[in-house]
C-alpha cells in the first residue's frame, strides 16, 4: 500500500507488535521511530525491514512524508521455497543488532518500487487470479531483495553450515518457542550439539545467545496476549508453558521492568 504520515502514526494503535513482516521504501520526507529501544530516522531512498518480535513505534515525520510499503504473513513468507535464501533479508537487522534500514542504489529503489507498485494494481483488480500473481510477485520480490541484501552485507558472510545451522533454528523458534524454553530441544531437532548450536548462534549474532532469542519471542507473544486478549494472566502462563505464574511474572519483570497486571494496566 501507499503510505503516509496520518497512516504511519495510525500503525501504533497495534502497539508494534505484528506476526508479519513489513518492507517499507521512503519515497519522500523523513519518519522517526522507536525500534527495539533505538531512535531510527528512515530518509527518502531508504529501505527498512521489519522482522516480527520486535516493538515498534512511530515518533515523529515530515508533513510531506511517503512511502509504500508491504506487509505480509508470517507464517506464509517462512512456507515460500524463496524463503531460506531471503530469510537473511528479514531477519539480518535483528542478527547484527544493528540499523533494520539500508539506503538503496537508484536502480534499486526503481525495481524494488516497481515490483511494489505491480503488487498493489493486481491487488485492487481482485481477478480470479489475483492471489497465484501476487505470491509470484512476493517471490519475486524476495528473491531481488535477497540479492540487494547480499551486495550490502558481504562483508558478513558465513561458511555455509553454519548459516543452514542458524536458520534452522530461526525456522524452528516460531514454531516451538512458546513449549521448548531450552536449548536442548533445538539442538535435538538440528542433530548437533547444545554446544555447536550455542557456538554458532554467538558467532552469527555477533553474541546473543539461543536463550536470548527464545526470550525475544517469549516477551513478544506475552505482551500481544496481555494486550489483544482478555487471557488472565495465569492462562497466558501456562499458555506460555511457564512451570508457575510467579515464574512467568519474574520474567516479564525482567524483560519488561514491570508486572503483566501494570502492563496490562498501561502503568
Amino acid at each position: 500500500m501507499e503510505t503516509n504520515a496520518e497512516w504511519a502514526f495510525g500503525a501504533n494503535q497495534t502497539h508494534g507488535f505484528l506476526s508479519c513482516y513489513i518492507y517499507t521504501i521512503i519515497t519522500r520526507g523523513w519518519l522517526t521511530i522507536l525500534y527495539n529501544n533505538s531512535e531510527l530516522t528512515l530518509r527518502e531512498g531508504d529501505l527498512y525491514t521489519y522482522s516480527p518480535g520486535f516493538e515498534i513505534t512511530i515518533l515523529s515525520s515530515s508533513s510531506d512524508y511517503s512511502g509504500i510499503c508491504l506487509l505480509a504473513d508470517e507464517h506464509f513468507t517462512l512456507s515460500l521455497p524463496t524463503v531460506r535464501d531471503a530469510i537473511c533479508t528479514a531477519y539480518f537487522s535483528m542478527v547484527e543488532l544493528t540499523s533494520p534500514i539500508m539506503p538503496l542504489k537508484t536502480d534499486d529503489f526503481r525495481r524494488l518500487r516497481e515490483l511494489m507498485q505491480m503488487m498493489i494494481h493486481y491487488q485492487q483488480m481482485g481477478l480470479p487470479l489475483s492471489n497465484d500473481s501476487l505470491r509470484m510477485l512476493y517471490n519475486l520480490f524476495l528473491t531481488d531483495l535477497s540479492t540487494v541484501q547480499q551486495h550490502s552485507i558481504r562483508e558478513h558472510r558465513f561458511p555455509k553450515r553454519v548459516e543452514e545451522i542458524f536458520l534452522g533454528f530461526i525456522g524452528l523458534l516460531p514454531q516451538h518457542f512458546a513449549e521448548h524454553h531450552d536449548i536442548g530441544f533445538y539442538a535435538s531437532e538440528l542433530c548437533i550439539t547444545t554446544t555447536d548450536l550455542s557456538r554458532v548462534v554467538r558467532q552469527v549474532s555477533g553474541g546473543r545467545t539461543v536463550v536470548d532469542y527464545i526470550n525475544q519471542m517469549l516477551l513478544m507473544e506475552a505482551t500481544f496476549l496481555l494486550r489483544q486478549t482478555s487471557l488472565s494472566i495465569t492462562q497466558i502462563s501456562e499458555q506460555l508453558h511457564f512451570a508457575e505464574v510467579t515464574t512467568f511474572a519474574r520474567f516479564f519483570n525482567r524483560m519488561k521492568g514491570m508486572t503483566p497486571k501494570e502492563f496490562r494496566k498501561g502503568k
